[in-house]
């Protein structure tokens, strides 16, 4: 195994000759990228990666026309970015349909039409549970109480109003059954 300064000299040098490179051509190298890209904001971006990508792949030696091989070098990693953007936004798109997650869900009408089919059923669940029942499951889905919330509202300990809650929605459970059949 060669020791560790071996590596460390050829890494100077590819970032010493990249940063020549770079302080002789820069003008060249920032026309071009803005000509390719056209957004200055992404050009500085291209413009700091497109650096790091001369550092660590350097010009080999012996190349006559330095401005056609940084060209063509800068034309090659645009597309790599555009290629990697893409990926990314095609992978994003499987993912989100794997979850089936939507931004548009919650659109107004759609909350407007939830909360009457919530206010609905908590009406439903009022006339057809218990007092304690109906009283701990509306706090708990209608007013999003947390259990501890429910127990200090109805002046019972955190594991009745759990069982109000669990029982009550056991009997609607079985109430929208029955009602399906």
């Amino acid at each position: 195994m060669p020791p560790l300064s071996v590596k460390k000299s050829s890494a100077p040098s590819n970032i010493d000759r990249a940063a020549e490179i770079f302080s002789k051509y820069e003008d060249f190298i920032l026309a071009v990228i803005r000509y390719q890209v056209g957004n200055n904001a992404q050009a500085d971006d291209l413009f700091q990666d497109f650096f790091l990508s001369l550092a660590s792949r350097p010009i080999p030696p012996g190349i006559q026309n330095i401005k056609s091989y940084l060209y063509r070098a800068i034309t090659n990693d645009i597309v790599d970015t555009a290629r990697r953007a893409e990926k990314y936004k095609t992978l994003m798109h499987k993912y989100f349909e794997c979850i089936d997650y939507s931004i548009n869900k919650n659109t107004p009408e759609n909350a407007l039409i939830e909360k009457e089919e919530l206010d609905k059923t908590l009406a439903l669940i009022k006339g057809r549970l218990p007092h304690s029942e109906a009283r701990a499951v509306t706090l708990r889905f209608g007013d999003n109480f947390s259990i501890k919330e429910i127990a200090k509202k109805m002046h019972v300990n955190s594991r009745t109003a759990s069982s109000y809650i669990s029982v009550g929605l056991s009997k609607v459970r079985h109430f929208f059954n029955s009602k399906k059949r």
